[in-house]
């Protein structure tokens, strides 16, 4: 471009040119030739000063239009940073996106983020153009121990405020005697802080606060291995990016707090609906229990769908130990273990563990002991299996209360009936028969009937018991002369008369005497029954066998005088059979020396005297004797019964004598043994 020479055209001209210029952005050396060129072309004076004044006020514009391209950068730089701090959510995301961002924005040569420890010191978090690795010392590297109040984080702690030196490492300020205060503050010193910027070879720092509401929690640092004065665009632009990462921090501190809220909300989630479907599994299986309780279904039912609920193996027993009924196999049981839990069980009114995988659980009404249940579960129960079992154990008890209440509501009734079967003379059979199939009883089968007398207290309770227990095995019960009578199906009278006591003793807490008889297949052998058992209760008072329990067939001779059906055959053949046989058999007369030696009081020598025999023939034939009956014929017990056995066979003998002198046309026959 030519200029004209120092007239008025050449001045417009010129002016024309420095608005070209400015127009093409053109570079500030192009000015600086065109005032070159003006003055070389004689340009001067006030021509002269408006051309310089109008490169400056040119340069004036290009700075603005520059200064407002940097604003809008930064300005850009900030949204693309708060944009891409939107889509990083952890930590150590964000401050690395801050840190990479503040280094390209500023043309840094090192970026690094401070955060402030629990006890004060601050600490290296994150770093961006590190020499760490290259440098001679490690260098500013992520985990770094700054001491508390250290160069420029540690007035950044102090004022909440930027800060920033062109030179550190010859700033006076951050030399441990320095001031930042007025003397207020004396920089710490940091041994290993200071070997690391040293490292990085650092010169300009300049750092802005990193804040959490009010509260300083670390600094933003940005550094240059040059002497640089950072200008407040600068520095502003550095604060803001500390400003938007706090923001940004804070933000991933919320999510990850609503993370953690929403994972435990989650659990919670999870954890009521697995509660809700075990408390509607337990709700299920509580009424399919109660619905066979109620249909009229027995414990065997009731413990196969507990088992079968609780995925276990259950044992129903009552208040002695007792099994009632069994859902599974229980091998190995610990009884000890069971026993204590079972006191622990009903002192706490819930189920107890009493071994591994095995708990007991109480059956109670109100403060009334019913029972237990045993259950042995392979896998454990949980909260919601044990409620079950809490739930089990009520029906159990429901169910025991309604046959107890079934049994004392058809009490009456099934009194009468027995009250008529016993009654002399006894009332109409076929009436009695048809009256007890209607309440379930069939007397054509056995039957034995036992006595219970309780020793002491009230009888009340006793009364009750024996309801329900007649109910549940399918007989019949009524009271008589303070004495409970029990009419129950079987063939062992006296395993009968031992399950009653064994049962309703501990029941009461004092003695039961119990006498039993029978078995009798009709109505009319209920009244012989009830009247053995009724003599067999009296001989075990008068021989001091109150509290104990026995038949008829335990009393042994002494039963076979108490009972209406002597079978003097059976006893003889018992006590003295295989002697008769081989008197019979050989013509012997081992039974007359069997008198003679009881009549002579044992001794073989007054015996052989009286049957006219030598000593030692009557020894022969005591151990021929001590051979058919066994070694011990001798002692007490059975010397006894052979001696009644020989009394017995010589009245039967003597009778038959007797009964064919009356009647000479009866020819006497043998008598049933031979002697």
């Amino acid at each position: 471009m030519t200029l004209h020479g120092a007239d008025g055209a050449g001045g417009a001209d010129a002016l024309l040119t420095v608005l070209e210029l400015l127009a093409r952005q053109a570079p500030p050396a192009r000015f600086d030739a065109l005032l070159d060129e003006a003055r070389l072309s004689g340009l001067a004076g006030e021509e002269l000063h408006r051309l310089e004044r109008a490169v400056a006020l040119a340069g004036e514009a290009r700075a603005g239009r520059e200064h407002e391209a940097r604003r809008e950068a930064g300005l850009a730089a900030l949204t693309d940073t708060a944009r891409d701090l939107t889509s990083s959510y952890d930590l150590d995301s964000l401050l690395r996106v801050i840190t990479r961002r503040a280094r390209r924005l500023l043309g840094l040569d090192l970026a690094y983020v401070t955060l402030r420890g629990p006890h004060g010191a601050c600490y290296v978090h994150t770093t961006e153009g590190s020499r760490a690795g290259r440098a001679e010392g490690p260098g500013l590297v992520p985990g770094l121990r700054i001491a508390e109040g250290y160069g420029l984080g540690g007035a950044v702690q102090l004022h909440g405020e930027p800060v920033w030196t062109a030179d550190y490492l010859a700033d006076e300020r951050f030399a441990p005697s320095g001031s930042l205060d007025a003397g207020v503050h004396a920089p710490a010193f940091d041994e290993a802080a200071e070997a690391a910027l040293r490292a990085e070879d650092l010169h300009a720092i300049m750092a802005a606060p990193r804040r959490s509401g009010d509260t300083v929690i670390g600094a933003l640092h940005g550094a240059d291995r040059r002497v640089r004065h950072h200008t407040s665009e600068e520095i502003g632009l550095l604060a803001a990016l500390a400003d938007l990462a706090a923001l940004a921090v804070d933000k991933a501190g919320l999510l990850d707090r609503t993370r953690a809220e929403v994972s435990e909300l989650e659990r919670d989630s999870s954890r009521i609906r697995t509660s809700l479907t075990r408390m509607r599994h337990v709700s299920e299986a509580h009424g399919r229990i109660m619905n066979l309780v109620l249909a009229g279904g027995d414990l065997h039912n009731v413990a196969k769908a507990a088992a079968d609920a609780l995925d276990a193996t259950v044992m129903i027993r009552d208040q002695g130990g007792r099994s009632l009924a069994t859902a599974g196999d229980l091998p190995g049981l610990d009884e000890e273990a069971v026993a204590k839990a079972s006191l622990d069980a009903h002192a706490r009114r819930r189920p107890v563990l009493a071994a591994d995988d095995t708990w007991v659980a109480p059956v109670i009404a109100g403060s009334e002991d019913l029972g237990g249940l045993v259950v042995h579960a392979a896998g454990g129960l949980t909260g919601e299996d044990e409620r079950l079992l809490e739930l089990a154990a009520q029906s159990v008890a429901f169910l025991l209360l309604m046959r107890r209440s079934t049994a004392v509501a058809e009490g009456p009734v099934r009194d009468e009936l027995l009250d008529d079967l016993i009654a002399d003379p006894p009332h109409a059979p076929q009436q009695i028969a048809q009256r007890a199939r209607r309440l379930g009883v069939d007397l054509r089968k056995p039957h034995v009937l036992v006595l219970a007398r309780p020793e002491g207290g009230e009888q009340g309770r006793a009364v009750v018991w024996a309801s329900s227990y007649a109910y549940r095995l399918s007989g019949l019960k009524t009271v008589q002369g303070g004495c409970i009578v029990l009419l129950l199906p079987g063939i062992d009278a006296s395993a009968a008369a031992k399950a009653v006591a064994a049962e309703l003793s501990p029941l009461l807490g004092h003695p039961v005497s119990v006498a039993a008889a029978g078995p009798a297949m009709s109505p009319d052998g209920v009244v012989r029954m009830h009247q053995e058992a009724g003599r067999c209760l009296d001989a075990m008072s008068a021989l001091g066998g109150i509290g104990s329990a026995a038949s008829v067939q335990d009393l042994g001779f002494l039963g076979l005088l108490l009972s209406d059906d002597n079978d003097v055959d059976g006893f003889v053949e018992a006590a003295i059979g295989p002697v008769l046989d081989y008197d019979a058999e050989r013509f012997t007369d081992l039974t007359h020396t069997l008198e003679a030696y009881f009549a002579s009081g044992g001794s073989p020598t007054n015996a052989a005297e009286a049957l006219h025999v030598h000593p030692n023939t009557v020894s022969r034939r005591l151990e021929r004797i001590g051979e058919l009956l066994g070694p011990e014929w001798q002692k007490p017990g059975q010397v006894l019964e052979v001696q009644l056995a020989l009394r017995l066979q010589r009245t039967r003998e003597v009778l038959a004598r007797g009964r064919a002198t009356a009647d000479p046309a009866r020819q006497p026959g043998p008598p049933d043994r031979g002697n």
